[in-house]
């Protein structure tokens, strides 16, 4: 069946719309993500149909929002090839979740002295609740170095592995460098030395057939908003058995079994981590973009990103003497381009694209240490995703090229 992209962005309503009175080129995708019209329609039907609490009401519409809204889990389940329905834990967002697992894991199980080691490239998501871990219970960090290509350097994990590190936490897809992380890989090495392994997910699980059971992690988080569904919903997999033994993140409403004055015992799996009323629309909504992305089909959406990155691979570096794109190859990468020209400043070229219609990202996009790794400060960054056409990269080059232009680089 042939991918039609143009059929495909006719779903997406913001699409349609001109920036600085041109077609809008939206490659901003690593950021968020546009929503399609099932998922837009499915947020108005909750709240103007049976905008309810869930779990709590006996009467009909409050039963319809539960229904809903386990219906939604029961979809992100089968999307991640859970084991079972009740390891997937909604949250606000990607981060919220990896905050969950180094709160209510980490303070747990982890001490002074023991070792977590994350990679070079990691998004301050990844990185920063494990500081916070270490300030507050003493745990060291080591870290993964990235090769100049943008592979993870697995002989330097094998050492922090037999090492004794407790856990390893690394993304399933850089948001800079695209690189595809071979999770599957470093899962099998971390079982092998007894070691918990969290995926940050929140570039992958949007662009690459995800099974959880195939991966082999321990834990996966990643958000909804970057896979076609709302802001404000986020989703934490984790094995049952751990999840089983994990303290709650936060008290209050739903998470509890039964409440006293001095004591209280926990709720169920998964709603011992859904504490107050949860992003119900959300959930909802997330749920209508599983059901949507499932219909284009996952392995179909990765082959139009690899066809883009693949071409904007090749125009960025025939066109420009001095540019440097970052990280792998195209066919090692998802559909994440991040480049500088030399002597444009990033932010410059997303202002001069800005008046051509073309939404880029510039800045150290979360990933600051990597940067100051290379002594750069930011970089320009176009990520693809579905709905994306090379049309959209012939108008990316055709705006540098008048960046090339007014700021006196040189092109090839």
């Amino acid at each position: 069946m042939t991918y039609d992209v143009h059929s495909i962005r006719k779903d997406f309503p913001l699409l349609q719309q001109t920036m600085r009175g041109k077609p809008l080129a939206y490659l901003d995708n690593a950021a968020t993500s546009q929503k399609p019209l099932s998922v837009l329609r499915t947020l108005d039907e909750y709240y103007a149909g049976y905008n309810a609490n869930v779990h709590r009401g006996i009467y009909e519409i409050s039963e319809k929002a539960t229904a809903r809204y386990e219906e939604a889990r029961d979809k992100v389940a089968r999307f991640i090839n859970a084991f079972d329905r009740r390891e997937v834990i909604f949250t606000r967002n990607a981060t919220e979740a990896l905050n969950l697992i180094a709160y209510a894991w980490g303070l747990s199980n982890l001490k002074a002295g023991d070792l977590v080691v994350l990679s070079e490239m990691e998004h301050h998501s990844n990185l920063v609740p494990w500081q916070l871990l270490s300030r507050r219970n003493g745990v060291r960090l080591e870290f993964i170095p990235v090769f100049a290509n943008g592979m993870l350097d697995l002989e330097d994990l094998d050492k922090w592995l037999k090492a004794g590190a407790k856990l390893v936490s690394v993304t399933m897809m850089s948001n800079v460098l695209g690189t595809i992380t071979p999770i599957p890989e470093i899962a099998r090495r971390c079982q092998a030395n007894g070691t918990l392994l969290v995926v940050d997910g929140a570039q992958g699980v949007a662009h690459l057939d995800t099974d959880v059971q195939r991966l082999g992690c321990d834990f996966l988080a990643f958000s909804g908003h970057k896979m076609c569904g709302p802001t404000g919903i986020g989703v934490l997999w984790g094995r049952r058995e751990l999840l089983e033994k994990m303290d709650p993140f936060l008290g209050g409403g739903e998470m509890i079994s039964k409440v006293e004055y001095r004591t209280a015992t926990w709720n169920d799996l998964p709603w011992k981590f859904e504490a107050g009323t949860p992003s119900i629309a959300q959930a909802i909504g997330l749920g209508a973009a599983v059901d949507y992305l499932q219909r284009v089909g996952r392995e179909a959406i990765h082959a139009h990103e690899s066809e883009l990155v693949h071409y904007a691979w090749q125009r960025l570096n025939e066109e420009f003497k001095d540019i440097r794109v970052y990280g792998p190859p195209p066919w090692e990468r998802g559909g994440i381009i991040a480049f500088t020209l030399d002597r444009i400043h990033p932010h410059d070229i997303a202002t001069v694209l800005d008046q051509e219609g073309v939404a880029i990202r510039a800045g150290h996009h979360c990933v600051m240490p990597w940067h100051n790794k290379l002594g750069i400060s930011a970089t320009a960054r176009a990520s693809f995703y579905l709905y994306n056409t090379r049309e959209e990269i012939d108008r990316l080059v055709a705006g540098l090229k008048k960046c090339v232009k007014f700021f006196g680089a040189e092109a090839a």
